[in-house]
């Protein structure tokens, strides 16, 4: 990763993929702060606004989308990696997130490489198993629009 390090705000109500994810992008020189819900996310960057807010869609309390509007009201520049299961079910919230803010979404499961590839922008096609960036493209291979 080059320049300044990066940071990033994982949420997920998933804590075991929260730990994994943290620990995988630890690794790889990001300062990572993690929350459980989307209320918990909202107020972890109101205390410690990041480069990156990475989060699941479908959570308790408030979820990934309402959590993103909240932020957004402090900050129109932070990026977004929305990570779902159920990419169809949300798919026009999806859509106008990535045309008005460049949001980019990895459909569940994914890989370490896809994760890494979407946050540095260090793509490799065919690389990982694959996801959607911002025009929501369902085609297969690491590749970006960021």
């Amino acid at each position: 990763m080059d320049g300044a390090r990066k940071s990033v705000l994982v949420v997920d109500d998933d804590a075991g993929l929260v730990q994994v994810i943290a620990l995988t992008l630890r690794s790889e020189g990001f300062e990572v702060f993690t929350a459980r819900d989307g209320v918990q996310g909202y107020i972890r960057y109101l205390r410690s606004p990041t480069d990156w807010v990475v989060t699941d869609i479908q959570m308790p309390k408030l979820d990934g989308l309402g959590m993103m509007r909240c932020i957004r009201a402090i900050n129109t520049n932070v990026r977004i990696l929305y990570m779902s299961g159920a990419v169809d079910q949300f798919r026009a919230g999806l859509e106008s997130e990535a045309a008005q803010f460049g949001a980019s979404v990895l459909p569940k499961p994914f890989s370490r490489n896809d994760l890494i590839c979407v946050l540095t922008g260090d793509c490799e096609l065919g690389r990982g198993t694959g996801y959607i960036a911002n025009n929501m493209n369902k085609n297969r291979g690491c590749r970006h629009g960021l």
